[in-house]
């Protein structure tokens, strides 16, 4: 009898064991089949991610200056239009967007240019893509964040 009973367990676990290997082996040949995609970025990109997981800010602030685009103190609508604004532009330029609140206004300025030549031939690339903007674009100096 308890020979039976060994066997009997021995083979319920030999069933179960089996069972989890198929599916182990199921779930594999389904990954291999899915389509692979490949993720290029930009090297800057793959450091500025590094440094972050690693807790190393790589950045340091300095003096230099930003393209500002939006300044509004109209409180009802300002906001809302300085956060539309970088949402609209986000998939448009290459530029880092700064929505700052300095009250009592709400500006949207872009980039991080260490001279004032870089930013203003950004600033003539900008309003030649975005024309409509031209009077209310300026060349403002701020605190920027650079590479170390």
């Amino acid at each position: 009898m308890n020979r039976v009973s060994v066997i009997i367990a021995l083979l319920v676990s030999l069933a179960v064991w089996a069972e989890d290997s198929i599916e182990v082996v199921s779930r594999l040949n389904i990954l291999e089949s899915m389509p692979r995609v490949e993720v290029i970025q930009d090297p800057l990109v793959a450091s500025m991610l590094q440094a972050t997981m690693s807790g190393k800010e790589n950045w340091i602030e300095m003096d230099g200056y930003r393209v500002q685009i939006y300044s509004s103190n109209r409180q009802q609508t300002a906001k809302m239009e300085a956060l539309e604004l970088e949402t609209n532009l986000k998939m448009e330029i290459s530029q880092t967007i700064y929505v700052l609140y300095l009250p009592p206004f709400w500006k949207v300025r872009l980039g991080d240019f260490r001279t004032y030549d870089e930013a203003k031939d950004y600033k003539k690339e900008f309003v030649q893509q975005f024309p409509q903007m031209i009077g209310d674009t300026y060349i403002v100096r701020d605190k920027i964040k650079v590479l170390k």
